[in-house]
């Protein structure tokens, strides 16, 4: 047992240190000439133009579900005058940049670990290094930043679906009027509450992108290995996600 804890913890700072490298190989190799312009441009549209839909459904009825609950959970009228208060504050400050990065963050690292690792196994990876061409360069770095640029434009679409979502409730449901629910969104959302989240969405772009882009270039084992890695890849960024997502939430409540 303790054997196996030990290598299970050698193999996480090992994984964390080629990581770093990779990291490092991509910003060294990435912005040299010749510069990867068109491919940066197709990952924006793969990455985050198809990314759109799914964010949008998710947080337009993830705003919904936060103003029931907000307007039912306090006594009769008192939770129904928060609505928008609640749901302000709450999508801007976590759910939104939340949700995109678990689930554009989820579809994003399956796709890049699936291109990349069938890349792989299939020699190409291979065939771009004895050209004399960096993968770091030609399959990470556009992949990588194509991300970071798109994932703070889908944290907004998706604060804004969710702050919509919860108007469609306080209408329909709850009888409150447009300008009130619309007053109480901007009496209690400040710029820091949305930047903050788009901070967030920035970090957790990068971690999504380059996890998967690292398991597909550890690929082993033919298809099934490319099933294996991207499994951990989406389970790895999840899981960093949400560790990223309290340390940053206590850095941005202390300063």
């Amino acid at each position: 047992m303790k054997s196996r804890l030990k290598n299970s913890v050698q193999n996480g700072i090992h994984s964390v240190g080629e990581l770093y490298y990779l990291w490092v190989d991509t910003v060294r190799f990435g912005f040299s000439r010749p510069y990867e312009i068109r491919s940066l441009i197709a990952q924006m549209e793969e990455l985050g133009v198809k990314s759109l839909s799914i964010v949008m459904i998710s947080c337009f009825f993830v705003g919904m579900v936060m103003a029931v609950q907000v307007a039912y959970s306090e006594a009769n009228f008192a939770g129904r005058v928060m609505v928008g208060i609640g749901v302000g504050v709450a999508i801007t400050k976590e759910f939104g940049p939340l949700l995109t990065a678990l689930l554009a963050g989820g579809r994003v690292s399956a796709g890049i670990t699936s291109v990349i690792g069938t890349m792989t196994v299939t020699e190409q990876v291979d065939a771009i290094r004895l050209l004399g061409a960096s993968p770091a360069k030609k399959l990470v770095f556009p992949r990588v930043f194509a991300a970071i640029i798109m994932f703070p434009l889908l944290t907004a679409v998706a604060d804004f679906m969710g702050i919509v979502g919860g108007l469609v409730v306080s209408l329909v449901d709850i009888k409150m009027s447009f300008t009130t629910y619309i007053s109480q969104v901007e009496r209690s959302v400040t710029l820091s509450d949305f930047f903050g989240g788009i901070m967030k969405s920035v970090f957790f772009a990068f971690f999504a992108s380059l996890i998967g882009s690292y398991h597909g270039l550890k690929v082993e084992g033919g298809a099934e290995g490319v099933g294996d890695a991207t499994t951990r890849s989406v389970v790895a960024t999840s899981v960093c996600v949400m560790v990223a997502d309290y340390f940053l939430t206590k850095l941005l409540v202390i300063f």
